[in-house]
């Protein structure tokens, strides 16, 4: 048996990036010093609560009073942080984004794109590319440069022409 072994199922979708790999930030500058503004202020405003002992109600040892507070600045910060940090980018191959939780998707597998924004606001509301592959996998990916915005469009173009859709 000399044939080549064909794959089942539609042919893979490629795409090659201007710039390979391509990485970005996924949050604006401003968008990033809102977040820090917004965390560091509540627990601006929690540490005085406490000092004014109004954190605590009465009868309540303080270990107790403060747990779920701090939880929750707990959560806020980790967040924060990796709004702070996070990356997205894209390779011929895949689509990533450094996050709370890492986001991969394999271009290939792409069967839809959609790139959601309010243009003018794109420093305030984060653009992002929604993205399903052909067994109906999701993911939303975040990025916060012109060029990467620039290659999301192209490349939903394309896809949009690879596999048919108008």
């Amino acid at each position: 048996m000399n044939e080549a072994i064909q794959p089942f199922g539609p042919p893979p979708f490629r795409f090659a990036p201007t710039v390979d790999p391509m990485r970005v930030r996924a949050f604006s500058l401003p968008f990033r010093l809102l977040a820090t503004v917004m965390v560091f202020g509540i627990e601006l405003w929690m540490y005085l609560l406490w000092q004014a002992g109004q954190l605590s109600p009465a009868g309540m040892s303080a270990a107790a009073a403060l747990g779920w507070p701090l939880a929750a600045l707990a959560v806020m910060l980790y967040t924060w942080w990796h709004i702070v940090t996070s990356r997205t980018t894209l390779t011929a191959k895949t689509l990533h984004q450094s996050w709370i939780w890492d986001k991969k998707m394999e271009l290939g597998e792409l069967a839809y794109g959609k790139l959601i924004r309010v243009r003018g606001f794109d420093w305030l509301i984060a653009p992002r590319l929604y993205v399903r592959t052909l067994l109906g996998k999701f993911a939303v990916f975040y990025a916060a440069d012109a060029a990467m915005l620039a290659e999301f469009e192209r490349m939903i173009v394309e896809l949009k022409e690879f596999r048919g859709f108008k």
